[in-house]
């Protein structure tokens, strides 16, 4: 027996828990359906509504498998920026497989950043990028039917000295339509129903058009699929809807891709496909400003799409153009009247505490929001994740401490300039004033002045480009 699972235990992370949206694991499913598609009897632990690893240990005294493969949903966000209870967890989890004499694997942008770590507490590799990809092969290798460990491709191991080393990369998959659908039936999609509709009304599920991102956005991490953009026919994803309306039944979909459909003529084709099939479920997605213009706008209501959020990050010019951004401000003025014009809703995401950025920014953040009035936003602050620009950047100002502990922490890990607790009174600030669509003019006099007392105790470095 192979027990396939991952580490996101919802009740650790209390902001998620209190905003009640859980998806099912979607990659450890596609894995699994990877895996039954060889012929392996697989079973998943889905850590979603259990209470901590303790209940993982029951499983695997319950089940008894022979390879456990830890592998994290790699299209949630949630998986790259990897909390320090997220990742206390995964080590947890592993450790109890390994004592019980499992063969263990473990993939995710944590284990793939910090291999070591994973490797120390029990699993025999750690699989880099897409894990979905590789998990046939390191099981073939484990029972023995396939090439040994050390000449799998896309591994990292420990050799005989105890030291690190990385077997010759995998190749990249291309062809996404040869992929099986996820392994719905062996998530409870009844418990993530509950859920939904008590907290919401509705029921939401995840898939994936796409993979990748194009752009070089200087903070964003691609730990999993890299610079590459590929796409699943717009046929495939369509087929997939139909038969997640006829089992699972959601109400609605949660397009996972770091941009969905990318051109208007992949939307457009898209939207025939599913109302062809009577496929059609309401669906939010995420693209970027500089990808929207009149006739995307109307092919995404065509296709299905009932809200669509926008990376703005900053309403000053001069920040975008330190995160090599490559938008406008004025885009996301344009994008969010174009889709409010065709009735859809619109959130954006928004960051805080980029290097060199001073009050004057925040405010044209806040004027930015007022303007345009999104009708959801999400602020964090920049979070240094390894392998990009901006980690290396920052790498000099981080101390011991270089995750949050769950995802409402909005800790400042590097040397901004303000401090935690400012960036806290702006991000509350701003939601106040995008729920009541209104400026707290009263409330950010008070932060203007409270702003010098909560600068940090040394300049921001000049050497970033502005």
């Amino acid at each position: 027996m192979i027990l396939i699972a991952h580490s996101f235990f919802l009740k650790r992370d209390p902001k998620q828990f209190e905003r009640s949206k859980p998806y099912a694991p979607l990659a450890t499913l596609i894995a699994a359906a990877i895996l039954r598609d060889r012929g392996h009897q697989v079973a998943l632990f889905d850590a979603t509504f259990e209470e901590s690893a303790d209940s993982f240990e029951a499983t695997l005294d319950r089940i008894d498998p022979s390879i456990v493969l830890l592998v994290e949903d790699n299209f949630n966000y949630l998986t790259k920026m990897c909390t320090e209870n997220r990742r206390c967890d995964a080590l947890q989890m592993i450790a109890a497989a390994h004592r019980r004499g499992c063969r263990v694997a473990a993939n995710g942008p944590d284990a793939s950043d910090h291999p070591k770590l994973y490797l120390d507490a029990g699993a025999e590799v750690v699989l880099v990028g897409e894990g979905e990809f590789g998990v046939a092969d390191v099981v073939a290798a484990f029972q023995g039917t396939g090439e040994p460990l050390e000449r799998t491709t896309g591994l990292i191991l420990l050799d005989d000295a105890g030291q690190v080393r990385y077997t010759t990369p995998r190749r990249q998959e291309r062809d996404l339509d040869s992929l099986p659908f996820p392994a719905w039936d062996l998530a409870d999609a009844d418990a993530y129903r509950r859920v939904w509709t008590k907290a919401h009304g509705y029921f939401s599920w995840n898939v994936a058009a796409s993979r990748g991102c194009p752009y070089s956005c200087n903070w964003c991490a691609k730990p999993t699929f890299g610079r590459r953009y590929s796409q699943r026919s717009p046929a495939y994803v369509a087929e997939e809807m139909r038969l997640l309306k006829a089992t699972v039944a959601p109400d609605h979909i949660w397009f996972v891709d770091d941009i969905f459909g990318m051109t208007e003529h992949w939307i457009a084709e898209f939207a025939r496909e599913v109302v062809r099939r009577g496929a059609v479920i309401p669906f939010m997605m995420q693209s970027r400003t500089s990808l929207i213009h009149a006739r995307v706008a109307e092919a995404l209501q065509a296709a299905g799409a009932e809200e669509v959020w926008l990376g703005i990050e900053s309403g000053s010019q001069r920040i975008l153009d330190a995160m090599d951004k490559g938008t406008l401000v004025e885009a996301a003025r344009t994008s969010t009247r174009m889709l409010k014009n065709q009735a859809i809703r619109v959130g954006w995401f928004l960051q805080l505490g980029y290097p060199s950025e001073e009050w004057e920014d925040i405010i044209l953040t806040r004027d930015l929001v007022h303007d345009e009035a999104p009708d959801d936003i999400g602020v964090s602050v920049s979070y240094p994740l390894p392998g990009t620009v901006f980690y290396e950047r920052v790498a000099a100002d981080l101390g011991a401490r270089r995750n949050w502990r769950d995802t409402d922490d909005l800790a400042m890990l590097f040397q901004g300039t303000y401090d935690t607790a400012f960036y806290r009174m702006v991000r509350d600030a701003l939601h106040a004033d995008a729920a009541a669509r209104s400026v707290d003019q009263a409330g950010w006099n008070d932060l203007a002045r409270r702003a010098a007392t909560h600068r940090s105790p040394k300049p921001v470095k000049a050497e970033l480009p502005v």
